[in-house]
């Protein structure tokens, strides 16, 4: 699948943001601002990669529902995705992950 470019974000408090970046960067936070989001996206960061079929025992969730926050994430860029067969595996977006950080620096 095709993975979303972003532009670089300058720090806050270097340059005001565009709206462009703004929007961007709003997408990104409320993605992550959403509890069982954050838990998901640290299960993908701290295994590197991870197939879909291994993040609902961890959460106590059902497939539905992680499937739903899975997609939130992809959508905001902050995770990759790649179909193996039947199943989906999960990376972090690392580039931009590296744009929100920069941007709070």
């Amino acid at each position: 699948m095709a993975q979303k470019t972003y532009s670089s974000y300058p720090a806050i408090r270097e340059r005001k943001l565009t709206a462009t970046q703004a929007q961007r960067m709003a997408s990104g936070f409320a993605a992550l601002g959403d509890p069982v989001r954050l838990r998901l996206f640290s299960l993908i960061a701290t295994a590197g990669e991870i197939c879909a079929c291994d993040l609902v025992e961890p959460l106590g969730k059902s497939q539905p529902t992680i499937s739903h926050h899975l997609k939130t994430l992809f959508d905001a860029g902050l995770v990759n995705r790649e179909r193996r067969g039947t199943w989906i595996w999960y990376s972090i977006a690392n580039d931009r992950l590296d744009d929100l950080q920069q941007a709070l620096r």
